[in-house]
């Protein structure tokens, strides 16, 4: 039986890609369950057998991507993990060292706080299941972790062989593997002579073209209601990313415990609901998407100096009371779709704030 966590992503997803499906024309749709959540593929204006054709070829390079990069289960990521833990090397593939390569240059720019390294971390919190057993990890094992502090850093790689000195470095690239198949997919897609799709993994989307003579339209997830907050219009290559509390979690008397777990305390951030991202049409906006939505929901109060660092223009939190903050290129963009109380506009590349009109 699905967790309440898992329903709860489930009907997040399913919010986005209503508002994404409406219209009029000849859409193709086909969706999967993969990553431990819910994708699904659509385009617009491709006769159906080609869409059928280039869609399965998406899914399948999901699946591979899958079961390459899975954390727990039997995958080249858990191959590399095993060697590490013993202070072994591992050849790894061009494509993991690639990711591993990324995965570090955001640990340096996020001070840490995006880090693939804390797979540890993440399993004493029991996030390394696909349903989460309600009970929290002994305090003494997180001072454990906590004093081997395993990050990044730590990993050595040196063409394709990959090494760390710290063995409790234990790598989980379940916060980068959306976005990078995103991009994936959008390149199979465009291969296949698709340029009018949407591609939705668990909340992580991208846009190409459009829908007709309409822009593919998505919405922001309500974290603590039913239905979205708001919509906007996704432009031809343009990303969007949430990170939540509502997406994985699990609750011990009345707490949450999200699996959005921050590297400096070893427990799951409560100061934050959700934070969503939007990235414009560039090169690995798919990746970007899903990689910069976790420091800047760990950042707290701090996101606008995170964003300005990441240079991020278009972003909106959702803090620990339900009050709504954002940049003003992103207010440009939505459309809000219920009442919803006072939203404060923040610039990070500006002193100045308002309340949102």
């Amino acid at each position: 039986m699905p967790s309440r966590s898992c329903l709860r992503l489930l009907s997040a997803c399913l919010c986005l890609l209503l508002l994404g499906a409406c219209g009029e024309g000849p859409l193709v749709r086909q969706e999967s369950y993969v990553f431990g959540t819910r994708v699904e593929v659509l385009t617009f204006g491709t006769p159906e057998p080609e869409a059928q054709a280039a869609i399965s070829t998406v899914l399948r390079e999901f699946d591979r991507l899958h079961r390459t990069l899975h954390a727990w289960q039997p995958s080249p990521l858990t191959e590399l993990n095993t060697a590490l833990a013993r202070g072994e090397q591992l050849q790894v593939s061009a494509e993991m060292a690639g990711l591993l390569t990324v995965s570090q240059d955001f640990a340096q720019r996020s001070d840490g706080l995006f880090d693939p390294a804390i797979g540890g971390l993440i399993e004493l919190w029991g996030f390394h299941s696909d349903t989460y057993v309600p009970r929290l990890p002994a305090p003494a094992d997180l001072q454990t972790w906590l004093a081997a502090h395993p990050g990044m850093q730590d990993v050595h790689i040196e063409g394709l062989t990959v090494s760390s000195a710290n063995r409790a470095v234990r790598i989980d690239l379940g916060g980068i593997a959306k976005g990078y198949a995103l991009d994936r997919a959008a390149t199979l897609l465009r291969e296949a002579g698709i340029r009018n799709a949407l591609i939705n993994i668990g909340g992580n989307i991208m846009a190409l073209g459009a829908k007709g003579k309409q822009h593919w339209s998505v919405g922001i997830q309500d974290p603590r209601g039913s239905g979205a907050l708001a919509s906007l219009a996704l432009y031809d290559g343009e990303a969007i990313g949430t990170s939540g509390d509502y997406q994985r979690f699990f609750e011990v008397d009345g707490q949450r415990y999200s699996h959005l777990l921050d590297p400096r305390t070893a427990r799951p951030a409560t100061h934050t609901q959700a934070v969503t991202v939007l990235i414009p049409s560039r090169e690995n906006a798919g990746l970007l998407s899903d990689v910069v939505s976790k420091p800047l929901f760990l950042a707290a109060g701090d996101w606008p100096a995170m964003a300005r660092r990441l240079e991020l223009r278009d972003v909106l939190r959702v803090d620990d009371t339900g009050h709504i903050q954002l940049t003003p290129d992103l207010r440009q963009r939505l459309r809000w779709t219920k009442d919803i109380p006072a939203a404060t506009i923040i610039d990070p590349f500006s002193s100045a704030s308002a309340p949102a009109s």
